[in-house]
């Protein structure tokens, strides 16, 4: 099973993102599962937020945390601790949206393809630099993803965000 965790603060779209990864994954395969769950405490906006995405070639009935993760996608930089690398599999990834380089993770500057297209948060640069480095699914499925479940106003603007993400980890 591949475990994704998702950080972010409320309102920066993390559990959004986490939701377009199993829609992505599951899209054109009857036999691929995924399970996309928050989790956080009292509901403000700013707040920390984890999010999770599972996904397995079975049914994922295991609603817990993860434990030991994949990849870890820190979509705001002042979540990121030492403590996290803890929380990775041996061949685990944390890919941080930061303008600072960060000691044995992968930092992008996430903000500035979410201002190119005019986008408030950055979950959709980050689902796209996900994809982009892990290959867990392709680009084109993360495509049909956003436009299954964004409004039809944004989808644009979040796809070419995706796409120049993908182009930028691909170079």
């Amino acid at each position: 099973m591949a475990e994704i965790v998702w950080l972010g603060r409320g309102g920066q779209g993390a559990f959004t993102a986490a939701k377009l990864l199993g829609a992505a994954f599951t899209i054109r395969d009857n036999e691929k599962y995924a399970l996309a769950f928050p989790s956080f405490g009292p509901e403000r906006r700013g707040a920390p937020v984890r999010a999770f995405t599972k996904l397995d070639t079975k049914p994922v009935v295991d609603r817990s945390q993860t434990e030991k993760a994949d990849y870890i996608v820190i979509l705001d930089d002042t979540l990121f601790g030492p403590q996290l690398l803890g929380l990775l599999k041996d061949d685990g990834k944390i890919i941080v949206n930061s303008k600072n380089n960060i000691e044995d993770v992968l930092t992008f500057e996430a903000e500035k393809i979410a201002a190119e297209f005019g986008l408030p948060t950055v979950n959709t640069v980050m689902f796209g630099l996900l994809v982009g480095l892990s290959g867990i699914v392709a680009a084109d499925e993360a495509v049909e993803a956003i436009k299954g479940y964004m409004p039809a106003k944004i989808q644009e603007r979040n796809i070419s965000a995706l796409l120049k993400a993908v182009q930028e980890v691909a170079e």
